[in-house]
């Protein structure tokens, strides 16, 4: 039943970046464009909500408030694997944990703290 949806979602898709060849005026050329980059946005969200259960969409969701880039490439990963038919069934919440730590272990951190520590005349310690 998602699959029936999926394909029809896909042929809508085709037929419409087909029809794009052409275009008016800037102002509609800009309409469309954020029509075309709506729909994408609910195919998307169609597709991991065919994928996904609703603790691993809410994980998903958590994740791209706090860190957006790490949420994109998690969610192109599954829509490249749903397509590729390498996904059977739902994904739970500690598959989507696993690929999270996958994509982890391959960023480096760059991530850095330093404490710039100030002197004051008045420190106990230089007594």
């Amino acid at each position: 039943m998602a699959d029936d949806g999926l394909e029809e979602i896909r042929r809508k898709r085709m037929a419409e970046l087909q029809g794009a060849g052409g275009g008016a005026g800037g102002g509609a050329d800009a309409a469309k464009a954020m029509e075309q980059q709506q729909r994408q946005h609910e195919m998307k969200n169609n597709i991991l909500s065919a994928i996904l259960d609703q603790k691993a969409r809410a994980r998903l969701n958590t994740i791209a408030q706090v860190k957006p880039e790490r949420a994109q490439k998690v969610e192109m990963m599954l829509i490249n694997m749903y397509q590729r038919r390498q996904i059977s069934g739902k994904v739970g919440e500690g598959e989507l944990i696993k690929m999270l730590e996958e994509i982890s272990k391959t960023e480096p951190k760059s991530s850095k703290v330093n404490f710039d520590r100030r002197r004051v005349d008045l420190d106990s310690d230089s007594d």
